[in-house]
């Protein structure tokens, strides 16, 4: 059987990339990586524009499709390539990843950007408004993950982590941009874990000179 071609549209400034990127690096499977500049607009260029009109990033075009949303782009890679040890088949076992897949997306995911944008990325420019906002937003939500790690190892799986540990970890990562590391020790012990896995260390942008 022969097995797709992947190219991952990529910036490591991205947390939806490096998510995708630590899973590539985990399964060892091969991917070209089209490198994006995020911090000079690339994502707006018409030619990325044409492949992924979101304007988001990544995208891993599967031979000649261009597939979106990087949760979607790491279901597809452990059912394309059977990693049910990243996203089991167990019914309750993957609902259980699904879960915490959303939960990243539709509670974590804003505030992590608001504040990573206006602290980061614009600087003095950033809206004191909407770090206030992120910033108050924030314990409560990563006060859910600090109770649910009490306990536990991994996310979702009690003997291994699941592509929903990549999802988390990359949020929290980029938290670190703006001098924003969650310290509750939970988190912290459940981080360090996942952090020190060879893949997400791979998808790691490069330290700054």
């Amino acid at each position: 059987m022969t097995m797709p071609s992947y190219t991952l549209y990529h910036s490591p400034l991205s947390q939806h990339s490096r998510r995708v990127q630590a899973l590539l690096e985990e399964a060892s499977i091969d991917y070209q990586v089209h490198p994006i500049a995020l911090e000079k607009g690339g994502h707006m260029d018409p030619s990325y524009l044409a492949i992924n009109p979101n304007h988001q990033l990544p995208t891993l075009v599967v031979d000649d499709e261009p597939l979106t949303e990087s949760n979607a782009i790491l279901r597809y890679l452990c059912n394309a390539h059977e990693l049910s040890q990243w996203y089991p088949t167990r019914a309750l076992a993957r609902a259980r990843v699904d879960q915490w897949l959303d939960w990243n997306q539709c509670r974590l995911a804003d505030p992590v950007t608001q504040l990573v944008i206006n602290v980061a990325i614009l600087g003095d420019k950033g809206d004191p408004k909407a770090i206030e906002s992120a910033r108050t937003r924030l314990p409560p939500i990563l006060g859910v993950l600090e109770q649910h790690l009490d306990g536990r190892s991994f996310v979702a799986s009690d003997e291994q982590p699941t592509i929903a540990d990549l999802s988390i970890a990359s949020n929290i990562t980029q938290l670190g941009f703006a001098q924003a590391t969650p310290t509750d020790p939970n988190i912290t012990r459940w981080y360090e874990t996942i952090a020190s896995r060879p893949g997400f260390v791979a998808s790691m942008p490069p330290a700054p000179r």
